[in-house]
This record gives structure tokens, C-alpha cells and sequence, in this order.
């Protein structure tokens, strides 16, 4: 099968923390075009008409608008690239994934590996808990068994495996796996810790951590929180005295509210949006490259026999989306089309194909392989990625002009789409879904989506049910590999596999697109879509 459609420092080392057919007449394209600016053009709508934050506000109060409900200020399952802005300004980790996507030390003074398989780690003395209690090696290793017990879990995905601790000292222990982990120091970013005696499997609502901010007000259905000055904070003391959360779903709202003075910062824009803003005054707009890949991935869970679990049906339906046409139509430019099974921004990523748009060819290879009459279900959460809806629907047209009877099913955030993510609710065919990658390595995404086992899966941990044994065998190789240069020859070989797999109808990675009122200086954005919030200033 061809690929075809489809001590720290800046420098630090793994070792220390330191022939296309033509395209279809202008009428789809205008189609499209519409279909995404009739998403943004409701942006100018009276804010009264929406649910929003009321209120501008005060001179010393930051107020964040986030597209998607952030349920809790513990990152073991709520992981939206937003929520990690807010969720390490209360909960920090041992590191921290820096500009650059390299690790930074935070809780941790030194973490470095020992040996393969063991990492020593010594805690900053100063450190303490918003309500003055010290950080303990006993909370570290609480903090690993906790999220050890999470089903279904993004994070844990990431990880070969999940370190012990073995502790040699008031402030040192050792992280030991049965494996070498040569990535340990950036997992070890997402592990967020707490008071042992605090901690718990599920996520945690009480928001003590030893960050530059403690919670004084939260509704976590709501999706609202207010933040104030940590007063114990062992680092450098935040410039902002207030910052309140708010979840404001609708686009066009967080538009106004922001033109308004009633939001600071808006995450998640569409380009139409972005372009709306760009110049207005009082108003900038960030863009950096992004490490996200958003992609229309397939249900692994199919019996055999299904359609779906043939590779070579997967590989037809891929040859019904117009890929150009999105990204430059519906997405207006602002992403680019996968060139792989992971993005290419990423260290370690390697380039497997490209999709191509070949209706003709996707009903021909259609009909041989017996798979007429094909019925596909869409579904998605809204907020997954920007102009979702219109994605979704262009999407929807594409596969109907290929003779598939295809249906679309939209979650609100803080539904229950987890469930069918795992398989325990209903069926489905394709999810539009967007994957992270908080470590800036192309290995831990590969083995979060791709290093699914029959084990992973009786827990409803495998991505999307995928289970392939030898992709995963590669994989594990790779992750255990201690060399740079032979672990990026075994990723580019297990890439490849995946890509021949055809784990998606379509994907792509897009740009991440932020904007903020003039007032907010000091805010630098990363690739992995967060900033650091103790840093961020208001000025006027």
C-alpha cells in the first residue's frame, strides 16, 4: 500500500535536564467559503444575545475567556491545551516544558538521570503549598499512583511507562522504570503535584498547589474561577493580583467581549475572527506555529468483517476529502495538511505522505472492495478545534459526493463524549479529535495515540480502540532507545508503519491563534498553546 493520501538549561540533553485530477467547479469552494464565514460573521452579534462574562475588569484584574469548560484545575482528564495556562498557575509539576519545547526545572532543583533506567531527583528546598505546608517526596509518589488509577486518561497514554519512587533522602528520591525512559524529564511537566493526604484517582476540585496563584472562588460547572496572589509562592512574585476564568463557548461572544474590554485574552480564534481583530486598536492578535495535530480519526473498535476495519476501505474515504480546500476555504489558511502521522513541528517527526483528493478514485477502489451503501457517523465536541462545525460539514458534503450516506452527531463540552471515545456509549465511524503534545517530542504522542495494547484496551486506555501489536513492539523500541540517532531511525520506521495503517480520513496541524487587549504585556505564547501566567503584566 502506498502513502499516498494521506541542572537545566536552553540546551539541555536527553540525559540532563539542563498528479491531482481537476477539482470541482467554483461552486463548492464558494459553498465552503460561505459556510466558514457564516461562522464568523455572526462576531459583530449584540453580546446580549450570547452567554458571556459581564462586566469589565478592574484595573488589576485579568480576565481570561476560554472556549471550552474548564471542570477542574486537576489536569488528570480535564487537558485542553488552554486549560494548562491556568491549571500551572495552582498545580506545578517537577518541570516544565519551556520555549523552545525545552525542560525547565520548577518544583525539581536537580533531575537527572542516573542511569537508563533511573532518574535522580532533588526537590528546591524553599517550596511550600499555598497553605504553608512543605512539598514531600511522599507527594510525588502519591501524585504517580493517582494518576496511575485514571481511565482513560490522555496523559497517561503518553508515558511507556509510569516511574516508582524510591526515596534516599528528606528532598531526593529516584524515578525507576523497568525500561530506560529517555524522555522522563518532559513526562514528568504533566504530573502535577499536591498534598499526598489531599490527593485521589478522580479529579481533584480543591485547587492546593504550590503555584504563583491559589483559588479564592470556583464553579467548576460553570466553568468559572477566580485566582488571587499565592502570598507563600517560593518564585518570583506574580504581577497581577486578580485573574478570573470564564467560559464563553460562542466565538462571536468572546469576539465582543473582547473588543469591549469585557475579556483580557481569547483562546482558540478561527482566521476569520483573528482577521476581524487584526488592527483593531486597543487589540493584537499572537500566532505561533503549532505542535497540535486535529485529525478525523477512525474507530478502531470495529469487529472484523466491518468495513472500517480494512485498511484499504480507510485509504478510499480518504480520497473523498478536498484537503486544499479546507485549509485554504474553511480553515482560511490557518493550518497546514499532515504530512504524517504526527506533526511535523515536532522533535523526532517524520514526513510519511500527503493526502490527495481523488473523488473518481474513492468511488472506483469503493466499489471493488464491496463497500457501497456505506453508512458513516461523524462526531466531534465543539471547541475540539476552530470552525469545527464548518470542517465538519464541508467533510460531510465531501463523502455524500462520493456515495457515502454520511451523519453528523456535535457534544457539548462537558458532555459525555468520553464514554464514546472509549467505547462504553454509542457507536460510531470517525471523531473529530485533537491531539496535544505537551512534551514537544514526536515519541510521546506516537506512543499516546499509537502504543495501544489488549491490556490498554480492556481499560478503554488504547486512542480510539487502535491496537496494532507490531506498531506497538516498534514503538516500545523506540521509546527505550537511549541514542538520539537510532531512536530517530526506529521513529521514522514506525511512522511510516502507522501512516500505512490509515489511522484517519483526514488531519492537520493548525497554527494557534490567541488574542489579548493592548493592556496585557509579558504574555509569550508557546507552541504547546500555554503561556506562563505569572509572568503576564497589565499596563493602563
Amino acid at each position: 500500500m502506498t502513502p499516498t493520501p494521506q541542572s537545566a538549561s536552553s540546551g539541555a540533553s536527553p540525559g540532563t535536564l539542563a498528479g491531482a485530477p481537476p477539482r470541482e467547479p467554483i461552486g463548492r469552494r464558494t459553498l465552503l467559503r460561505w459556510g466558514a464565514a457564516g461562522g464568523a460573521g455572526v462576531a459583530l452579534a449584540p453580546l446580549a444575545a450570547c452567554a458571556g462574562p459581564t462586566g469589565a475588569p478592574g484595573p488589576g484584574t485579568l480576565t481570561l475567556g476560554l472556549n471550552r469548560s474548564l471542570v477542574s484545575l486537576d489536569n488528570k482528564l480535564n487537558q485542553f491545551d488552554a486549560a494548562v495556562t491556568v491549571q500551572r498557575a495552582v498545580r506545578q509539576a517537577l518541570t516544565r516544558i519551556g520555549p523552545g519545547m525545552k525542560p525547565r526545572l520548577v518544583l525539581a532543583e536537580r533531575f537527572e538521570m542516573a542511569e537508563p533506567t533511573a532518574w535522580a531527583v532533588r526537590l528546591r528546598e524553599d517550596i511550600r503549598y499555598s497553605d504553608g505546608s512543605p512539598v514531600t517526596v511522599e507527594d510525588v509518589a502519591t501524585a504517580l499512583r493517582m494518576y496511575g488509577q485514571v481511565n482513560g486518561s490522555f496523559l497517561l497514554g503518553l508515558f511507556p511507562e509510569l516511574p516508582t519512587v524510591e526515596k534516599t533522602g528528606d528532598r531526593t528520591f529516584l524515578l525507576h522504570t523497568k525500561k530506560p525512559v529517555p524522555v522522563l524529564d518532559r513526562l514528568m511537566a504533566n504530573i502535577h503535584i499536591t498534598p499526598a493526604a489531599a490527593n485521589k484517582p478522580e479529579e481533584l476540585q480543591s485547587g492546593l498547589g504550590t503555584g504563583p496563584y491559589r483559588v479564592l472562588k470556583a464553579n467548576g460547572g460553570a466553568g468559572e474561577y477566580t485566582l488571587g496572589r499565592n502570598p507563600r509562592y517560593w518564585g518570583p512574585r506574580p504581577r497581577i493580583d486578580t485573574v478570573r476564568v470564564r467560559f464563553v463557548p460562542e466565538e462571536s461572544s468572546r469576539v465582543v467581549a473582547l473588543r469591549s474590554g469585557e475579556l483580557d485574552v481569547v483562546d482558540t480564534l478561527t482566521p476569520d475572527s483573528a482577521d476581524q481583530l487584526t488592527g483593531l486598536p486597543g487589540v493584537e492578535v499572537e500566532e505561533t506555529s503549532g505542535v497540535r495535530m486535529c485529525q478525523l480519526f477512525y474507530n478502531f473498535r470495529k469487529p472484523k468483517g466491518h468495513p472500517l476495519a480494512d485498511p484499504r476501505v480507510r485509504q478510499a474515504l480518504a480520497y473523498a476529502i478536498d484537503g486544499e480546500a479546507l485549509i485554504n476555504d474553511v480553515l482560511n489558511g490557518s493550518a497546514e495538511e499532515a504530512g504524517g502521522v504526527v506533526p511535523l513541528a515536532l522533535e523526532g517527526a517524520a514526513r510519511t505522505g500527503s493526502y490527495t483528493y481523488d473523488p473518481g478514485r474513492a468511488r472506483a477502489l469503493l466499489t471493488s472492495l464491496g463497500a457501497t451503501d456505506l453508512k458513516v457517523k461523524v462526531i466531534w465536541e465543539s471547541g475540539e478545534f476552530a470552525a469545527d462545525t464548518s470542517v465538519m460539514e464541508a467533510v460531510l458534503d465531501m463523502l455524500k459526493a462520493v456515495g457515502v450516506r454520511a451523519s453528523l452527531q456535535q457534544f457539548e463540552p462537558g458532555g459525555d463524549i468520553l464514554t464514546w471515545r472509549q467505547g462504553r456509549a454509542g457507536d460510531w465511524d470517525v471523531i473529530g479529535n485533537g491531539y496535544g503534545s505537551p512534551t514537544g517530542q514526536a515519541l510521546t504522542t506516537l506512543q499516546g495515540m499509537y502504543g495501544g495494547t489488549a491490556a490498554k484496551e480492556r481499560t478503554r486506555d488504547a486512542f480510539m480502540g487502535y491496537v496494532v501489536p507490531s506498531v506497538e513492539r516498534q514503538l516500545s523500541a523506540a521509546a527505550t532507545e537511549v541514542d538520539d540517532a537510532e531512536r530517530t531511525k526506529k521513529l521514522a520506521t514506525v511512522q511510516q508503519a502507522i501512516w500505512e495503517t490509515w489511522p484517519s480520513l483526514w488531519a492537520f496541524a493548525p497554527k494557534t491563534l490567541l488574542a489579548r487587549r493592548n493592556r496585557v504585556r509579558g504574555l509569550s505564547l508557546l507552541t504547546i498553546n500555554s503561556y506562563d501566567l505569572s509572568a503576564v503584566r497589565l499596563e493602563g
